[in-house]
C-alpha cells in the first residue's frame, strides 16, 4: 500500500490549476490566498517570494532556475524579481484553445523569469498529518544531482511548456499532477531519520510501517492495538508507545482518522449509499457512521456529500 499517494488522494477535491506566468524587470506579482495548497516552479531565471505582512515569521526567498516551491496552506504571496520591486494584483489569466494551462506575461523590457505557478485543490479542513505536519513553506533545489526525479519533471514540464507539440495538453496536466508527488517524496527524503517521532520515520519504521499500511489497505477490518502490535512482532505497549510517538497519535485515533478521510472521499466521488460507505469504513449501521463523521467533520455525512458536489 503506497501510504503517500492514498494520503494525497483522501484530500483532493479536484485537479491542479496552473499558469505559465513571465515576467520581465523590473516586476511584481501579489497572489492572493487559495483553498489548498500552492507551488511554483522556476522554469528559467531567478526570482523573489515575499510573505505578506501577515505572516513575518516567513523571510524572503530567493528562488533560481530549478526551484520548486510548496506552500503548504495556499497562503498569499507576493512573487518578483526583487524584494523592493512594488506589486501588482492578480491579473487574469489567458487561454489559448487546447491549452492545458494558462499563461500571463508582466513588467518591463529587462532579464526574463519564467515560471509554473498554480494550486493543488486540497481538503485543507481535516488534512492527512502527512500534509498537515510539512512546513509552511517547502524549498526544494533541483540543481546539482540533487533530487534527480524532481529534476527530471521540472526538465519535462519546462521542455512542454517552451515547445508545445502534439500530446502536451495529455502531457502536461499529468506532469503538474505528479510533480506533487515527487515534491513530498523529495522532501521526505531530506529528513534524517528520527526516533522522536516524523513522517519520513514512521513510513520507513519496521514496525510502524507495515501497521500504518495494514490500515490504509483495510480500514474496514476490526483493528485492535494487539492485533496490530502482533503484526509488528511487538508487545502492545511497546507498539503503542512508537506509534504514538513517530506518527503523532494513537494507533486507534489514526485508524478513526483514516476511516473518516476515507469516508469523505467515498463521499465526494462516488455515489455509493451510506450504508455501503459504513460498511467500507468498518462501521455496522450507517447511524453510527452518520454519528462518528459527524463528530470528525461537523457535518452529517448527506450534507457534506451535497456541499462538496456543489462547490
Amino acid at each position: 500500500m503506497d501510504i503517500l499517494t492514498e494520503a494525497l488522494g483522501s484530500m483532493r477535491t479536484g485537479r491542479p490549476t496552473s499558469v505559465r506566468t513571465d515576467g520581465r524587470a523590473p516586476w511584481g506579482l501579489r497572489l492572493p490566498p487559495v483553498a489548498g495548497a500552492g507551488f511554483h516552479v522556476v522554469l528559467y531565471g531567478s526570482c523573489w517570494l515575499v510573505p505578506l505582512a501577515n505572516a513575518p515569521h516567513l523571510a524572503p526567498l530567493a528562488l533560481s532556475a530549478g526551484d520548486v516551491v510548496f506552500l503548504r496552506d495556499g497562503p498569499g504571496h507576493i512573487l518578483a524579481d526583487q524584494p523592493d520591486t512594488p506589486a501588482e494584483a492578480e491579473r487574469p489569466e489567458q487561454f489559448r484553445p487546447g491549452s492545458p494551462l494558462g499563461t500571463l506575461t508582466i513588467g518591463g523590457d529587462g532579464p526574463r523569469t519564467s515560471l509554473l505557478c498554480g494550486n493543488y485543490h486540497l481538503e485543507q479542513g481535516r488534512p492527512h498529518p502527512l500534509v498537515g505536519r510539512l512546513p509552511e513553506v517547502v524549498h526544494l533545489a533541483t540543481r546539482h544531482g540533487r533530487h534527480p526525479e524532481l529534476t527530471a519533471a521540472v526538465q519535462l514540464l519546462g521542455a512542454e511548456l517552451e515547445n508545445p507539440r502534439i500530446g502536451s495538453a495529455g502531457i502536461v496536466p499529468a506532469l503538474i499532477d505528479s510533480l506533487l508527488l515527487y515534491i513530498l517524496r523529495a522532501w521526505l527524503a531530506e529528513q534524517p531519520p528520527s526516533d522522536t517521532g516524523g513522517w519520513a520515520t514512521a513510513l520507513a519504521d519496521p514496525a510502524v510501517a507495515p501497521a500504518l499500511s495494514a490500515l490504509h489497505q483495510d480500514p474496514a477490518a476490526p483493528w485492535t492495538v494487539e492485533t496490530l502490535a502482533r503484526r509488528a512482532g511487538l508487545s502492545r505497549a511497546a507498539f503503542a508507545r512508537r506509534f504514538t510517538a513517530l506518527v503523532g497519535e494513537p494507533p486507534m485515533a489514526y485508524l478513526t482518522r483514516w476511516r473518516m478521510m476515507t469516508a469523505a472521499r467515498l463521499l465526494r466521488d462516488s455515489g455509493a449509499p451510506l450504508t455501503t460507505v459504513a460498511a467500507r469504513t468498518g462501521y455496522g449501521s450507517e447511524y453510527a457512521f452518520a454519528k462518528a463523521f459527524k463528530r470528525a467533520y461537523g457535518q452529517a455525512p448527506g450534507r457534506y456529500r451535497r456541499a462538496a458536489r456543489a462547490a
